[in-house]
């Protein structure tokens, strides 16, 4: 293996299954085959099946906001799948609004608009 592989296979072993999940459904289109089956074979050793895979791209499709080329939107705030967007605030030290900016949220963070 050379460098570049060892290091996606290292933050591959590092994500938790959300973000795997996220990946290889939302995320699928910008990503390169040989990424997409070795987070599969992950998924897999982590007891994740196919029908569980299907059923992440399911609701991924019908709740996440997509850019033009069929890429999920990132959430401002994090690196998962954005299901909301809109102005909320832009805070100091996470806690006093300082100016409006236009953000998209995950639903962890929807709370944020």
């Amino acid at each position: 293996m050379n460098a570049d592989a060892d290091k996606v296979q290292a933050n591959i072993l590092k994500s938790d299954t959300e973000d795997l999940l996220d990946r290889v459904t939302a995320y699928r289109i910008g990503m390169e085959s040989q990424a997409i089956d070795e987070i599969e074979r992950e998924l897999r050793k982590r007891g994740v099946n196919a029908v569980q895979i299907a059923d992440h791209r399911e609701k991924c499709e019908r709740t996440c906001l997509f850019l033009p080329d069929g890429i999920a939107k990132t959430c401002s705030l994090c690196r998962s799948p954005a299901i909301k967007e809109g102005w909320g605030w832009h805070r100091l030290m996470g806690k006093v609004p300082i100016f409006p900016h236009w953000l998209r949220c995950c639903s962890r963070h929807a709370s944020q608009l």
